[in-house]
């Protein structure tokens, strides 16, 4: 088995143990809410292709059960139904790394392809700090699954007439390949603070990272790319309230 899934595995049962688990002072505390943010993200190419980040918004429904707290470390079970757009923005560059000049349009050549996928994660979520009043910090950590919903392109030439003559990467059949993979799924992790106010509820703020472990294509001997997996980073403020 790959050491990648493996990790996956062990994250899975860490979520899961924290759900049975009840060895520190009980709590039962559900609480739901939205979030929004900004996704900077891109596709791990093998063989590599020159990007940026790809920019996008995300957002959804939060929901969070405090199960205990055991000495200083508040233990949560955290999740979220999110819609995100992720992707990757190519930077086609030469040698000197000066933007390649399309010869038809005389314009430097652009493009970026957009996935926008529903997102589930899944994390055990660990604070400390004041529960009801004031701040906490946090780190949380757990599996993700994803499903995409459709895939769109921006680019300001034709595939046919593309300047391969100027381009430093000659990789391009990512190009035309629509998603084969719509499942994804992967670990992701993130770091904040919380700021918690009575008959108010409690405000979040994250940074969030992604890694995919499945890829958008195919990943056989006779396919293109070995390995074309999601990745991203996120910014992301979160509201919620007990019920």
């Amino acid at each position: 088995m790959k050491i990648r899934s493996i990790t996956f595995l062990i994250l899975f049962s860490l979520v899961a143990n924290i759900m049975r688990a009840q060895i520190g002072d009980h709590r039962s505390i559900f609480s739901i809410g939205v979030n929004g943010g900004y996704a900077m993200s891109n596709i791990g190419f093998t063989p590599s292709v020159s990007q940026g980040k790809h920019g996008g918004m995300t957002g959804g429904l939060s929901m969070r059960y405090v199960c205990e707290k055991y000495f200083s470390t508040i233990c949560s079970i955290y999740a979220e139904v999110n819609y995100a757009q992720l992707g990757w923005k190519e930077n086609i560059k030469d040698v000197n790394n000066q933007p390649v000049i399309n010869a038809s349009t005389k314009e430097a050549e652009n493009y970026k392809r957009t996935l926008n996928y529903i997102q589930v994660p899944i994390f055990a979520h660990l604070a400390w700090g004041k529960e009801q009043k004031g701040f906490q910090f946090f780190i949380q950590a757990g599996p993700q699954f994803g499903y995409l919903l459709s895939e769109s392109t921006d680019s300001n030439f034709a595939f046919d007439h593309r300047n391969m003559d100027d381009r430093a990467n000659k990789v391009y059949a990512q190009d035309s390949m629509s998603v084969e993979n719509k499942f994804d799924y992967g670990i992701a992790a993130g770091a904040g603070i919380e700021f918690s106010a009575p008959k108010i509820g409690h405000f979040l703020l994250e940074g969030r990272y992604y890694y995919g472990l499945g890829n958008i294509y195919g990943d056989s001997k006779r396919d293109y790319f070995s390995k074309s997996n999601n990745g991203s980073i996120m910014i992301k403020l979160t509201y919620l309230r007990d019920i």
